[in-house]
């Protein structure tokens, strides 16, 4: 079983492309389709973009297998690496989907960022 702070990496890697509103949930004993989600926001379909290709690389330069699913989605796209999925949303796919809400059950841990972010 993972946990969150073993992709904290994810995490960097988004918030180097300024991904917006970064939080993990530790899913636990409460998921069973993964173990952790790792979810972000973008300011465009062109950041989003860049935010998908970014953890995708982080992802498998770890070794993981990533399958993209929603690549042309203005919303929300999703890379499934297995124990980990990251959620990337436009600011109204996550208004709309909640996903916080929606895994109210898990440990959610917001991201901090490294340096001032104006």
């Amino acid at each position: 079983m993972s946990s969150l702070a073993e992709y904290g990496y994810v995490c960097d890697a988004l918030a180097d492309k300024r991904g917006q509103e970064i939080v993990g949930l530790d899913l636990g004993e409460v998921g069973t389709l993964s173990d952790v989600f790792i979810l972000v926001t973008g300011n465009s379909e062109v950041h989003m973009k860049t935010l998908v290709d970014s953890a995708q690389e982080a992802l498998e330069q770890s070794n993981h297998t990533v399958r993209i699913e929603g690549e042309n989605s203005p919303s929300w796209r999703l890379l499934d690496a297995g124990n980990v999925v990251v959620h990337v949303f436009s600011k109204k796919g996550r208004e709309f989907y909640k996903i916080e809400k929606l895994w109210a059950d898990a440990e959610l841990v917001s991201y901090e960022y490294k340096e001032s972010r104006d």
